[in-house]
């Protein structure tokens, strides 16, 4: 975008000829047509009018102020992509001003959605421009942001709102599920796009892949328009797996009826959106419980009780084997990143296997000990 002196705009060629753009002093929409790849001039005040003295202009598109001018300054606010972010990616502004000589020495401050101050993680002044560079944002970040521009000579106090969106998951990056064989588990990555009006078409995909350095196979895709309509395609059939009729609005969720020990390890949900790409990633750990030998303990013989996990447990997770209504000898702890535990045994009744975390029982799957019943027939005299 060109800024020339006076109230008027000139847009460079455009690459959509609607645009929306309302100005301060007119406090209306007019239309004006533009066509694309051309350039376009909005006037702000009708032809042969003029502006009174003093008078402050401010050209908004979008909620977003994209040019000020109040006594003869000029400033230009320019958002990198347009304002529209992929969660972990990092904005740059540039603050453009046409202020006459000597060049004022500003000072800019910047407010996030939620009026908190934001520390650039780099700036680069020269006399008429500022660029600052920003940590990366996250999903919560989107809203309505506030540049604060101060000099003290000469004197500017000027506050220029711009909009940022930033589209991503209200999931953690990273997080760990925990599940035992046979059970019915729902994987769920919840999206902000509704909650923002992100007003963007984007797709995505639902990866899984059982190690981290294994082949990914594609389980679903799916598309959102940009009138917030979702569209999911499953893509596999070999993997037993349902996408539920009902879910929270703007969910990917996945259900596995009846998990097997092998569909534990990485679900990756990705968006995409204009060749930039942001994902979250569920680990799934399978437990389960056996016993060698199968079948009831006979009278003075042992058994291995065996709970094994699918996969590495944190330093604050382990496993613990216990009888219950047993005894503090019938516990049996596993070690640090252990991630099968066995225990001997000679005593029935009911044994349960724990995946504790951090003090917490996060599953729990238990085992059955009978006795084994003999018999003797009596012979007839």
């Amino acid at each position: 975008m060109d800024v020339h002196t006076g109230a008027e705009i000139h847009l460079q060629p455009l690459e959509n000829p609607h645009w929306s753009l309302i100005s301060s002093m007119a406090q209306q929409i007019e239309q004006q047509i533009g066509i694309a790849g051309h350039e376009v001039t909005l006037p702000c005040v009708p032809p042969g009018s003029s502006l009174p003295r003093h008078t402050a202009v401010t050209w908004m598109y979008s909620n977003t102020v994209i040019w000020r001018m109040e006594n003869n300054k000029h400033f230009k606010m320019t958002v990198s992509l347009d304002g529209h972010f992929l969660q972990n990616e990092a904005p740059e502004l540039t603050l453009m001003h046409n202020s006459p000589d000597p060049k004022p020495d500003l000072s800019i401050t910047l407010f996030n959605s939620n009026n908190n101050r934001v520390t650039p993680e780099g700036e680069n002044k020269s006399p008429q421009k500022g660029i600052l560079y920003l940590k990366k944002l996250e999903a919560t970040d989107s809203g309505t942001w506030v540049c604060h521009v101060h000099s003290d000579s000469p004197l500017i106090n000027q506050n220029i709102s711009f909009a940022v969106k930033v589209l991503g998951f209200q999931n953690p990056d990273m997080e760990r599920k925990y599940a035992t064989v046979d059970s019915t588990v729902i994987l769920s990555w919840h999206l902000n796009f509704q909650k923002i009006k992100w007003n963007k078409g984007f797709t995505g995909q639902l990866n899984w892949k059982q190690q981290e350095s294994a082949k990914a196979h594609e389980l679903l895709d799916f598309n959102v328009t940009a009138l917030r309509e979702q569209h999911e395609t499953k893509k596999t059939s070999r993997f037993l797996f349902e996408i539920p009729e009902r879910k929270p609005e703007g969910a990917i969720q996945v259900k596995l009826p009846k998990v097997h020990f092998n569909h534990s390890g990485h679900y990756q949900c990705q968006l995409a959106y204009k060749g930039r790409r942001v994902q979250s990633n569920i680990e799934l750990v399978v437990m389960k419980v056996s016993a060698n030998p199968v079948g009831p303990l006979s009278r003075g013989a042992k058994m291995t009780l065996i709970c094994q996990v699918s996969g590495p447990l944190p330093p604050n997770a382990h496993l613990s084997w216990e009888r219950v209504n047993g005894t503090q000898m019938d516990i049996k702890n596993s070690k640090q990143h252990e991630v099968k535990l066995e225990v001997n045994i000679s005593a029935v009744g009911l044994w349960s296997c724990h995946l504790i975390e951090d003090n917490d029982r996060k599953i729990s799957l238990h085992y059955h000990v009978g006795m084994e019943i003999s018999i003797t027939s009596l012979s007839q005299p």
